[in-house]
């Protein structure tokens, strides 16, 4: 199960610390509009799917809430069908589909998860409801 925060789901990108910073600075940033996720972490959690208009909290590497996030697309279908659009607007810098599908495989593949090109993926939207910023975090 994932951790909840006020009563909303929370959404943690990549692995906490140094990846996990700087793809929230990303979101913050307004450059990183979208993530992908395996659809088979879901079961292995036992989530249900997000679906557009649910707000999640983004949590920084300690748990804490950054940031409210609200989905604005959902997809689910194979790597293989990911479109550039929903590659670029995760704003990490690939150059390419091509550069993305790369760095995806090898971050599912470090996990312990190879991915294929049937591997069925769930491609989300979001925008940034709310920023706490430091004022408003909570004490560590």
């Amino acid at each position: 199960m994932w951790p909840r925060v006020n009563g909303m789901r929370a959404l943690e990108l990549g692995h906490p610390g140094e990846m996990r910073a700087a793809l929230n600075a990303l979101v913050l940033a307004g450059r990183k509009t979208a993530t992908t996720c395996l659809l088979d972490e879901y079961a292995e959690e036992t989530e249900g799917l997000e679906y557009v208009g649910e707000r999640q909290a983004l949590l920084d590497s300690e748990g804490r809430s950054i940031a409210t996030l609200e989905y604005t697309g959902v997809e689910v279908k194979p790597f293989a069908e990911v479109t550039w659009e929903h590659a670029r607007a995760e704003g990490e810098g690939d150059e390419s589909l091509e550069d993305w599908r790369e760095v995806h495989r090898r971050f599912w593949e470090g996990s312990g998860t190879p991915v294929e090109e049937d591997t069925v993926v769930v491609c989300l939207t979001f925008r940034v409801m709310g920023d706490l910023g430091p004022r408003r975090r909570r004490p560590a």
